[in-house]
């Protein structure tokens, strides 16, 4: 029989249980309506009260490599370290005997300050700032920008209260060889110059992010990480070789030094496929350290203009040869002064008997007044449509930062001098890669190369892209070709400073030029020119133009400073690639009728 007492307790139990089922009931409620029902807008809230993170996961910037595949520009990881001041305290180590001892912050700064670079007191100085501002601070800066070897020694200390973030940087572990090519970046990875810029497309990488939910002490919650990953860039390969870009680098360093230029240049193609092998400038500027006094941050090469001289001699030629019926021995009366009918007057750098020079002849001699005659056999519009077709003022298909384009007036502006001082390289200007794309023209059997600088971009795909180029073209004949290369091989063969070029066993083409500079606007500067040698081998089968350039030489101020220095570059190129010696003989041209 059950008596009321023992109904009593039962009842109370089952009322007790029901009211925690109900309480129960009711977190049930709450927590599908937080979690569930309404997750998206507490989530929300919870990162507004900072219970929410997110990270940058920084993708590594692409490498730029030469030729070969070697590193001129390559990023690596440095670190940003910070502290936790509210957790700074005493911490437990592990001997290497298995001892466990204490550490002190005192004691522990100091290594800290010897990994970094610091002071103990400038270590502990963050910390003791930090937390005068905020007892509970949760950042202070250690040190930005350590090294691998210095973020390992870090965390080797064991003090959990010592963060690092990986940052990339960027490192040009060649310095200042090919630097105004390469260019460089900013602190804040942001291209500036160069190949840096131009190819930013290939080389910049994708950031990826990483977002989380934290607890009120800063841990993550385990299971809230979600992460997009960093997309790596892509690795571009240049045309560049970097001992032969070593070499001109210090060529024209001495170049410049011993003439007293205001700079020097050395540039090398490969003449059958316009690619640069080298592209060497003094002053020049080294990215690892961009500002450094005397950086020269852009490219001459590919940023300034210049009146080339007597280089267009050969443009001349070219154009008489294939378009005016002339040939290598044709020849005309060439006093070392003249005046022309419109009332124009030309001369020569030195006086000379009235000559009755080939055309090679004008080119060996270098005549001012043999071009200007010999120029009157063709129409001044047809000698315009071959500097164009030459590309000279078109620039090049390299696309360098700022490139430069010459200026050819049309012919309708040019006044009596010009007409005929266009034909020897004055009242125009031109640029080095289109000096060297119109004299690959002119050897290459008449058909000229697009330059270029980039072989191709290596995605992180794997996918291998390169750059798109405009045709080859034809601007002579290749009769009109082989005829100008024996002119010019026996510019180098009987010009008065073929022996300061001679390569022994090689047979060699060049032209010179003694350009005049502008003196801002005001006429021509007085006694300083920009002097250029333009020069390929093997003659009889050109592989390698070669340019040496010198603004404003002193000690020698006409473009004969330049000869020791090409004989050096080519000399050293035809060693680089193993061009085999010429094992026949030249054909020797009159220099008179």
């Amino acid at each position: 029989m059950t008596t009321r007492s023992t109904r009593s307790p039962r009842r109370r139990t089952v009322v007790a249980l029901a009211v925690v089922l109900v309480v129960l009931g009711a977190f049930v409620v709450r927590l599908i309506d937080i979690q569930v029902v309404n997750a998206r807008e507490n989530i929300a809230s919870a990162m507004d009260y900072g219970l929410a993170g997110s990270q940058v996961l920084s993708g590594t910037r692409g490498s730029i490599v030469d030729a070969q595949g070697r590193p001129l520009a390559t990023s690596v990881l440095d670190y940003d370290c910070q502290f936790t001041p509210e957790n700074v305290r005493t911490i437990s180590r592990m001997t290497a005997s298995g001892d466990t001892v204490k550490v002190t912050w005192p004691k522990l700064s100091d290594q800290i300050a010897a990994i970094t670079g610091q002071s103990g007191d400038q270590v502990r100085q963050i910390v003791s700032d930090a937390l005068t501002a905020d007892p509970h601070s949760q950042y202070a800066k250690l040190q930005n920008g350590l090294s691998t070897e210095q973020y390992r020694a870090l965390m080797e200390l064991g003090a959990d209260f010592i963060s690092c973030t990986p940052t990339p940087s960027r490192t040009y572990p060649n310095g200042a060889v090919g630097g105004n090519l390469i260019g460089f970046v900013g602190g804040d990875g942001e291209p500036l110059a160069g190949l840096e810029k131009t190819d930013d497309q290939c080389l910049a990488p994708t950031d990826g992010k990483l977002t989380y939910q934290r607890g009120k002490d800063g841990v993550i919650i385990p299971g809230t990480e979600s992460e997009t990953p960093a997309q790596d860039g892509g690795t571009l390969a240049l045309t560049i070789d970097t001992d032969l870009q070593w070499y001109m680098n210090q060529l024209t360093k001495q170049a410049k030094q011993q003439t007293h230029a205001q700079y020097a240049t050395a540039t090398v193609v490969e003449v059958k496929t316009g690619k640069i092998k080298a592209a060497a400038e003094y002053p020049g500027v080294d990215p690892n350290d961009f500002t450094a006094r005397g950086s020269y941050l852009n490219s001459r090469i590919f940023n300034d203009t210049f009146e080339p001289g007597s280089t267009f001699k050969g443009i001349t030629a070219s154009t008489l040869i294939d378009a005016g019926g002339q040939s290598p021995t044709s020849t005309a009366t060439v006093p070392w002064k003249r005046s022309f009918p419109n009332g124009a007057q030309v001369n020569d750098a030195t006086r000379h008997p009235t000559y009755d020079y080939t055309l090679a002849g004008v080119l060996m001699d270098s005549s001012n007044v043999g071009a200007a005659t010999f120029s009157q056999r063709i129409s001044p519009d047809i000698r315009y449509d071959y500097l164009k077709k030459f590309g000279i003022g078109s620039g090049s298909a390299v696309g360098f930062p700022g490139e430069a384009h010459g200026l050819v007036h049309p012919v309708q502006d040019w006044d009596n001098q010009m007409l005929y001082d266009t034909a020897y390289g004055q009242g125009l200007t031109t640029t080095i890669p289109e000096l060297l794309g119109a004299y690959d023209g002119i050897i290459n059997d008449g058909v000229k190369m697009p330059l270029r600088l980039v072989e191709s971009c290596t995605k992180p795909d794997g996918t291998v892209v390169t750059p798109t180029l405009p045709k080859p073209t034809r601007v002579i004949s290749e009769k009109t070709s082989a005829q100008m290369r024996e002119i010019l091989e026996n510019v180098a063969l009987q010009a008065s400073y073929s022996k300061m070029i001679k390569i022994p066993g090689y047979r060699i083409g060049v032209k010179t030029g003694t350009g005049q500079i502008s003196n801002n606007g005001h006429g021509y500067k007085s006694g300083v020119y920009y002097t250029t040698m333009i020069g390929f081998a093997p003659a009889d089968d050109p592989q390698y133009l070669v340019a040496i350039t010198l603004d404003e030489p002193t000690t020698v101020r006409s473009s004969s400073a330049n000869a020791p220095y090409f004989q050096k570059a080519m000399t050293q190129v035809l060693k680089t690639y193993r061009v085999m010696p010429s094992t026949s003989k030249p054909k020797m041209l009159p220099k008179f009728g």
